[in-house]
């Protein structure tokens, strides 16, 4: 794990070096939510702790118990900490494990939508409520509905509907939801369940939700990503196929759906026409970061736009001990006559020094070995 190679890397130049700096730094912080309200950015994020639990690819050592929620002027201001706005023990519910939360608002209300493990050890979403956007907030005594797995993304469109995208493999049980309930067949195998490398992928899900926001309105539907050729992304496609960190936006009428592809550290995007897709997938956002997990958000401010995502640099490569960062993004109009392709200049510069650094750390992983050199030569062409 990171933790067993990392001491021959300069984490000081490192950091001093590098293009974004934690917004955090008094507790570690991760898988950013951030949403505009009122004119204030709020960040909505897992607050990362140190459980000396063991290492696994179930993530167990993700052992979130509570919420601090951030708030900022502007994405170059200070990041407030507005404190705890809600811990594990006051979600009825809730045995463990407080994942990457979301949030919303209606009428003058906050939806908060977190995913923990119930008491059976199955991952499930849960709205908590609040009068501020910071909290605290009041956990709703059930989770949602026919709500699985983890990584919740709540966007509301331009008619005022509002979609929840969620789903994450491995340890986030996506994969044991195929036939509709629960495999609880080999718990501690991460990797039992999933399709073979050429069948179509397992897909994020999404619902629309009810006018109150507590409940899907409708069953879960497959986001579908598909390549260059229409044709669904596959299961060993594992440099460009979903695999957590749901995240919607638009852009001058395009659904834009990115996430991460997990086991190769990418944040990808597709595009589509609709919020349910089929999505096109159009290129990557970042490379990967120090660390194992990323997670991102993409905003809208003051008409600029800006990534939020997550590394651990502060920690010195402990990947579960992250810290939130924030660089400006731009849409690379000529990139293509049918799309506009955002890029920033985090992925081409700053994000070298990190990629750089994640292949050194991890030499034998596709993502180095595989695509390393289609990613630079892609870069190098879409450079602007």
């Amino acid at each position: 794990m990171p933790e067993e190679i990392t001491q021959h890397i300069n984490f000081d130049e490192l950091n001093q070096n590098a293009i974004s700096q934690p917004l955090i730094k008094h507790i570690y912080t991760a898988d950013p939510a951030v949403h505009v309200f009122n004119g204030k950015i709020y960040i909505y994020a897992s607050h990362d702790i140190e459980t000396n639990i063991p290492f696994d690819d179930l993530g167990s050592h993700f052992a979130m118990e509570d919420y601090h929620f951030f708030s900022m002027d502007s994405p170059t201001g200070e990041a407030k900490d507005n404190g705890v706005a809600l811990r594990v023990n006051d979600v009825p519910w809730a045995a463990k494990q407080m994942w990457a939360p979301d949030a919303t608002e209606k009428n003058g209300k906050y939806y908060l939508y977190l995913p923990a493990k119930d008491h059976d050890d199955i991952f499930r979403i849960g709205v908590a409520i609040s009068d501020s956007p910071v909290g605290p907030f009041t956990a709703q005594p059930h989770a949602i509905k026919k709500s699985f797995s983890i990584d919740p993304a709540v966007f509301k469109d331009d008619d005022e509907s509002y979609y929840m995208y969620f789903g994450g493999l491995w340890g986030g049980q996506l994969q044991r939801w195929q036939n509709g309930k629960f495999n609880a067949e080999q718990p501690e195998n991460p990797f039992a369940h999933l399709p073979k490398d050429d069948e179509p992928a397992l897909c994020a899900k999404v619902a629309k939700l009810t006018d109150d926001l507590l409940e899907f309105a409708e069953d879960a539907k497959d986001v579908v990503i598909i390549d260059e050729n229409n044709k669904p992304l596959l299961q060993g496609d594992n440099e460009r196929r979903f695999f957590e960190a749901s995240w919607m936006h638009k852009y001058k009428g395009k659904y834009y759906f990115s996430y991460s592809t997990g086991d190769t550290h990418f944040i990808c995007y597709a595009i589509a026409e609709n919020p349910y897709g089929p999505f096109k997938y159009a290129g990557r956002i970042l490379n990967p970061v120090v660390g194992w997990t990323t997670h991102h958000a993409i905003i809208k401010f003051n008409s600029e736009w800006y990534l939020f995502y997550h590394d651990s640099s502060l920690s010195k490569g402990v990947t579960h001990l992250r810290s939130i960062k924030v660089t400006k993004i731009e849409y690379d109009e000529m990139a293509s006559s049918k799309q506009s392709t955002p890029t920033t200049t985090f992925q081409y510069e700053a994000s070298n020094a990190d990629y750089d650094f994640f292949c050194r750390m991890f030499p034998n992983t596709s993502a180095n070995k595989a695509s390393a050199n289609n990613s630079r030569q892609h870069d190098t062409a879409t450079r602007h």
